[in-house]
């Protein structure tokens, strides 16, 4: 058996960060919310904390960064995206930054996503 590139084999669980940028994001309605632009780790304990998505704007323009608590998205192998139970509105109400930002999420903007989006903070989950 000739093994797979990490991240090239969709049937695969494990997929490389690189592979999870520019991925789509959709919503329950099937519509296409934006792109995951980055993937946040906490570098102590390796836990996935945030999937930044790309939303709004046009051609890049006005663009905004929307942090995601990891476990708030949901892969959909038919979709080849991930799915959120968000609408358009709520994104456009949520904690963002412009693109050009440099906004630290381990600080109160990170908790402030999280209390947003009523997900348990990654710091609490235990394995």
């Amino acid at each position: 058996m000739t093994p797979t590139p990490a991240g090239l084999d969709s049937n695969r669980r494990l997929i490389s960060a690189d592979k999870v940028e520019g991925t789509a994001v959709y919503n329950r309605a099937g519509d296409r919310l934006g792109t995951i632009e980055d993937v946040m780790i906490d570098k102590i304990s390796g836990r996935v904390a945030f999937a930044v998505m790309s939303f709004g704007g046009f051609l890049g323009m006005g663009e905004n960064h929307h942090p995601l608590p990891w476990s708030v998205l949901t892969y959909d192998t038919a979709k080849g995206g991930y799915v959120v139970d968000l609408t358009r509105e709520q994104l456009e109400g949520a904690p963002s930054y412009a693109a050009a930002e440099n906004v630290d999420l381990s600080d109160t903007h990170g908790r402030r996503v999280y209390d947003y989006y009523k997900a348990q903070p990654f710091w609490l989950d235990v394995a």
